[in-house]
């Protein structure tokens, strides 16, 4: 009878850790309290909805200030068309620096919902700073500021607190951007079937929500801000973001956490000191004889082990354990798992230098696409087509081939590999985007080559110069939204599902560098070119007066070099080795633990 007690004892306890393991999340992601998320109370597409009308909302908010910036420096602060837009690709620039910033604190120390909440906070300040200075300060007399009244000069004081305001703007919403998007994903367990292929359709809605968001700021707040309506346009953006700080407390009892892991830097310097120390060292035979951890510092998160490599064999030299080791000094010996993080990192650098060069592509539809506009016929029977509002075709280009993605090839694909699995990877869809963008870049040049040939090679200021309609643009703005589908999404998924578990928001935070490094490769090949363009008297490329240039082979030009490299990427990609994990520790703690009981 006592025999048959304890089994039943043991019975009743297995199920209880049954049911328990049903009920919470397998990837070790934690409520507000610190407590394992259950899975029908945290988490999933409650939380995910929130986050995305809130990244939508932020969006919004940013773009109704950045979009129209160029402009509010030349008429309302009294710039030169050269020092505003100097000074609008630094801001552009910082916006991106501080992308790395907002992930090392919410990797490292603060966790993504603190993280996301001080940033936003920081750009709803900023942005009702911006308000208020224009308000009281810049826009004087009332009225100016529009393309016919500039504004008087402004003293040292009000000049600074502008630049206070759409730094502190550039700070917040750096510093959120890349937190935010890791932290929608986490609201997705990767470990369950049916929350790992909703994290994947995640990261396509959020970017939906972003070009949504700046949709409305392209078209509604430009034009009102365009009319000299700045305060107007400045406070509608600071509401945005209040709104969208509101609904992100709103979930706050909802979400799913992961902890921070402490300072990914010191982890990276560990590896390296302590594989040049034991540089001498022979390699071991195999990777069984290396130094694996015990696993103490993985199991309170839900991080995984990461399985060992061949490649950057130096490295392992970390992980090799000698006599004279000791096991609580990192700078010496350094478990498999750090050693692999270190490799992560490693392998995902060249992918990440191809995808800037994409981006150079990307900018020229903020730039020289709204040039190519201006000298274009702007006019529809009675009605003016800003050239600027063009950029709507990619934001509609970008939401229908979201939908023809995920709903129509993906499933194709996949069909063909007679496959359950996703359809195409993480890289091959990168590797479309680049070919399209290709595509792109021919179909701006052609577009380019036939303006030329209709248009008033002595128009002194190029505006409507040319009869050909600025609808002829439709097709570039069509295949650049539709490579960023498969660029940009990609890249989100990519980044993100093989950076380590400790540095996720760094996984998102490569996307954003990409893209400001995109925008200062784009200024300095745009110099080099009419540098070299402007020999012999000649006007260059892309002159003042367009018509007189050759944007087109500019456009030519983009396209080799976003060829060539494509070349480069296929090799990178070709070359590139999967992250492989096992399983989370807190699993492999469970299942040791049923696996006593049973005993």
């Amino acid at each position: 009878m006592e025999c048959l007690n304890i089994d039943k004892m043991q019975g009743q306890r297995e199920e209880k850790l049954g049911n328990t393991e049903e009920e919470l999340t397998l990837d070790g992601t934690v409520d507000k309290h610190g407590h394992p998320a259950v899975r029908a109370t945290t988490g999933r597409w409650f939380a995910g909805v929130l986050l995305l009308v809130n990244q939508g909302l932020a969006t919004l908010a940013f773009f109704g200030v950045g979009v129209n910036l160029v402009l509010f420096l030349t008429r309302v602060m009294g710039q030169d068309n050269a020092e505003a837009a100097n000074n609008v690709s630094k801001w552009t620039g910082t916006v991106y620096i501080f992308s790395l910033l907002g992930a090392f604190l919410s990797d490292s120390y603060w966790g993504r919902y603190k993280t996301c909440a001080i940033f936003q906070a920081i750009f709803v300040a900023g942005l009702v700073s911006l308000s208020l200075t224009s308000y009281i300060f810049l826009i004087k007399p009332n009225g100016c500021g529009d393309e016919k009244m500039p504004c008087r000069s402004h003293s040292t004081v009000h000049t600074v607190l502008f630049y206070m305001s759409i730094y502190l703007i550039a700070l917040g919403n750096g510093g959120y951007q890349p937190t935010i998007a890791t932290f929608g994903a986490d609201q997705f367990d990767e470990d369950h079937p049916q929350e790992s292929h909703s994290k994947v359709s995640f990261f396509s809605y959020f970017y939906l929500a972003l070009n949504l968001g700046s949709l409305f700021s392209n078209t509604i707040l430009v034009y009102f801000e365009d009319k000299g309506m700045w305060t107007l346009g400045f406070w509608a953006s600071a509401c945005s973001a209040i709104l969208a700080l509101v609904l992100f407390l709103i979930g706050t009892p909802r979400y799913r956490h992961r902890k921070p892991t402490g300072n990914p830097i010191s982890r990276f310097c560990q590896v390296v000191v302590a594989a040049i120390r034991k540089w001498k060292i022979e390699q071991p035979s195999n990777g069984y004889e290396l130094y694996e951890g015990d696993g103490r510092d993985l199991a309170d998160n839900g991080s995984r082990n990461i399985l060992h490599t061949k490649e950057f064999k130096f490295l392992n030299k970390a992980a090799i354990i000698t006599s004279k080791e000791r096991f609580d000094n990192p700078w010496r010996l350094c478990p498999v798992t750090q050693v692999e993080e270190v490799k992560c990192i490693l392998r995902l650098f060249p992918i990440w230098l191809c995808t800037i060069l994409y981006s150079v592509v990307f900018t020229q539809m903020a730039s020289l696409f709204v040039e190519q506009g201006d000298a274009m016929k702007t006019k529809l029977s009675r009605f003016h087509i800003p050239p600027a509002s063009m950029s709507s075709f990619d934001i509609l280009s970008v939401a229908a081939f979201i939908f023809i993605y995920r709903r129509v090839l993906d499933p194709f694909v996949a069909s063909l590999k007679k496959s359950s699995q996703r359809g195409l990877t993480e890289l091959q869809r990168m590797g479309v985007g680049l070919i399209i963008a290709i595509m792109a870049m021919v179909a701006a040049g052609i577009v380019e080559h036939f303006r030329l040939k209709y248009a008033n090679i002595d128009c002194p200021h190029c505006t409507n110069s040319s009869s050909l309609s600025i609808l002829w643009q439709v097709p570039q703005y069509v295949l650049i939204g539709a490579s960023e589908v498969f660029m940009y999404v990609g890249q989100l998924e990519f980044f993100n599902g093989q950076a380590p578990d400790g540095l996720k928001s760094f996984g998102s935070a490569l996307c954003m560098t990409s893209i400001s490094l995109g925008n200062y490769v784009s200024s300095l090949l745009v110099s080099i070119v009419m540098r070299i363009s402007t020999t012999d008297n000649m006007p260059g490329w892309i002159p003042g007066n367009l018509n007189k240039g050759h944007l087109d082979r500019f456009y030519f030009l983009l396209a080799a070099l976003t060829a060539a490299d494509f070349l480069v990427y296929l090799i990178c990609a070709k070359w590139y080795k999967y992250i492989e994990f096992e399983e989370r520790s807190i699993r492999k703690q469970d299942e040791e633990k049923q696996g006593d009981l049973r005993f």
